[in-house]
């Protein structure tokens, strides 16, 4: 049989194990950055009633909750008494605290292909399922669903929108090995 590989500090990783865990057991970080309106929590209950459980609570050894917030809420919101969990074993205080941002912020620096989430959206409408459940405002879908895939901002989306360059102005400062030239700081 194959080792697994290491990756990391350690050959475990917390998601390794699942186990089940008291929603009165479990506590939220006091100082978790991340908020979640009532709306939100309501669809992340309609997204737990739909598809069922399919993200464990991510804690640590002593029931404090690193990841989850949110779907702690929407179990409290729907009465579950227990919710799957990933303990995440031996973290230090500044490593569990870090992953309380982490988790939140590198979900967000992801982009939509708008014009593929139009395509997959307008095939789930076609086949009657309740958009709804996907997490897009009513506005949000109606943009998707006509196909308007612009993105909001001013930036161009391709190089045939971007403005002329006038080769012919004066810089600052040019590349000494290739000759290069341009204006503003280097």
């Amino acid at each position: 049989m194959k080792k697994p590989q290491t990756i990391g500090k350690t050959d475990q990783w917390p998601a390794d194990q699942i186990v089940k865990r008291q929603v009165a057991d479990l506590t939220p970080y006091a100082r978790n950055s991340r908020q979640h309106s009532q709306a939100q929590i309501a669809q992340i209950a309609a997204s737990i009633k739909e598809w069922g459980w399919t993200q464990p609570i991510i804690i640590d050894d002593e029931g404090g909750i690193l990841a989850g917030h949110g779907r702690l809420l929407a179990a409290q919101h729907l009465g579950l008494e227990e919710v799957p969990c990933v303990v995440a074993t031996g973290w230090s205080e500044a490593k569990r605290r870090a992953y309380v941002i982490a988790d939140n912020r590198l979900a967000e620096l992801a982009q939509w292909d708008q014009a593929m989430l139009a395509t997959e959206l307008q095939d789930l409408a076609a086949l009657d399922f309740d958009l709804s459940l996907v997490g897009f405002d009513g506005e949000e879908l109606a943009r998707l669903l006509d196909g308007d895939d612009s993105q909001s901002g001013d930036e161009p989306d391709s190089p045939d929108e971007f403005k002329e360059v006038d080769e012919d102005i004066d810089t600052e400062h040019e590349c000494p090995k290739c000759g290069y030239r341009w204006s503003g700081n280097a």
